[in-house]
């Protein structure tokens, strides 16, 4: 992972984002991010009335906090480059906010007790946004606020166009392309990404398997067909979208921007090459 901070550790990842963002924010305190933290921990933990535990191996909440991180130091570096439009702190705490909600769509319900979350693989951004609209009402969030909330997150669905998404302004369209971009990153840069594509590969088998897609129809077939093609994912697909659909919003994870070292893109390609040796020792 390109960050000091340990992503398996919720409190360590609270304290390292409302630090951030008083460090964005002088003097201004955050309404926002202590419930977000305590609240969203709770869920995926099944503290829950109504949701149980996280139970999948991939899209775990240690992932929600990983693209959360990167979020914060994206938008950081964003604000310290000056770039326009300015997010001010009520808005950099919602798009926060919608990176931590943005994969509670995997949580099951309680009266929900057959197989893991996993099954909603192909429906968790709808499902994220109808959590994400239901709860953020209690934190006094308003519906012109919630809007711009969900348009991030629908932006993180794999099929999403960003440019045929309705955004009541530009401001609205940079949250979801770097909510986007963190998720992305976010996953792939972590050191552990090689090894858990299994997880990810047994998380598409299920959500295929509940929606019944015929076998011909799933884009992979096995878990070595996923790996095999994971290399050109990241070259050929991720890196437009990176670049062209979110803007290249990526480019404030350069640290010092604009010309310093963008960590994540080379932990990326890192892991990218570690895969590729992967496949290449298994066809030797």
């Amino acid at each position: 992972m390109p960050s000091s901070v340990d992503t398996k550790n919720a409190a360590g990842v609270a304290n390292y984002v409302k630090d951030r963002f008083q460090s964005m924010f002088p003097g201004e305190a955050p309404e926002l991010l202590n419930p977000l933290f305590t609240d969203i921990s709770n869920l995926f933990m099944g503290g829950h009335p109504d949701y149980q535990k996280n139970d999948l191996g991939y899209h775990d909440f240690e992932h929600t906090l990983q693209a959360t991180v990167c979020m914060t130091q994206l938008l950081e570096g964003r604000h310290l480059a000056g770039a326009e439009p300015h997010l001010n702190a009520r808005q950099t705490e919602l798009a926060i906010a919608s990176a931590l909600l943005h994969d509670t769509g995997y949580l099951k319900q309680k009266s929900d007790l057959t197989g893991t979350g996993a099954k909603y693989t192909f429906i968790h951004v709808l499902r994220s946004c109808a959590f994400a609209a239901s709860y953020l009402p209690t934190l006094g969030v308003s519906e012109y606020e919630i809007e711009g909330v969900l348009g991030a997150i629908r932006c993180t669905g794999p099929t999403s166009k960003i440019s045929e998404l309705h955004f009541h302004d530009t401001l609205e369209r940079t949250i979801g392309c770097a909510l986007s971009t963190a998720d992305y990153l976010g996953q792939m840069a972590a050191a552990d990404y090689p090894d858990e594509l299994d997880i990810l590969y047994g998380e598409f088998i299920e959500s295929y398997e509940f929606f019944r897609t015929k076998p011909e129809k799933r884009m992979f077939k096995t878990a070595e067909d996923m790996k095999s093609k994971t290399p050109d994912f990241w070259r050929k697909i991720v890196l437009p979208k990176l670049e062209n659909d979110f803007r290249a919003v990526y480019r404030f994870l350069a640290s010092p921007y604009p010309h310093g070292p963008n960590r994540y893109i080379e932990a990326v390609e890192a892991n990218i090459s570690k895969i590729e040796q992967s496949l290449a020792r298994v066809s030797a």
